[in-house]
């Protein structure tokens, strides 16, 4: 039953994964930025102190980009690494170049879970990632999926991360992460 289940999220993410290579091409193209001038701003905390710290604010404010998309700098796992927030994955994913960069070693990883996307069949491995930072917002002990670095060009960020806040929501084109 958990490898069912396992196997329709894993589904889940990779459809929204093949998505996101030409959503970063999109995005460089529109706005002539690089990934980490992406707006992020942290609500309320003062400029003074770690936002991470700052326990009176337990929210992150992500700005949309040209094509409405929410793409911030996230720390997952203690290291920055640039995301899109993706309600319609249900896990996190990643590539295999950002897990190695965040300290994940492919010998631990078994890409026994075989998936298909728009750029073919993939092989995604199953992994608990320590915690996901963006600003004051910290969620532990979070779901993944990794994906061969051909199957997926950048990271989601799914509801394995989203479903842990207390909520999250868009107004005024800005997405507010709330712990």
């Amino acid at each position: 039953m958990f490898v069912r289940s396992l196997v329709l999220v894993v589904g889940s993410v990779i459809a929204a994964a093949t998505f996101v290579p030409d959503l970063a091409t999109r995005y460089l193209a529109a706005t002539g930025k690089a990934p980490e001038e992406a707006r992020i701003e942290t609500v309320s905390a003062p400029a003074s102190q770690d936002a991470a710290r700052y326990t009176g604010n337990r929210s992150a404010v992500i700005g949309s980009d040209a094509n409405g998309h929410f793409t911030g700098l996230f720390s997952i796992n203690g290291r920055k690494e640039e995301g899109m927030v993706d309600t319609g994955a249900s896990m996190v994913a990643l590539n295999l170049s950002t897990a190695q960069r965040i300290g994940i070693d492919r010998a631990d990883l078994d890409f026994r879970y075989a998936v298909d996307t728009a750029n073919g069949k993939a092989r995604a491995a199953y992994i608990r990632l320590d915690r996901i930072e963006i600003g004051p917002v910290r969620i532990e002990n979070v779901g993944a999926m990794v994906l061969e670095d051909k199957a997926l060009s950048g990271t989601l960020i799914g509801m394995s991360f989203l479903k842990a806040l207390s909520s999250y929501k868009v107004e005024e084109g800005k997405l507010r992460l709330t712990r």
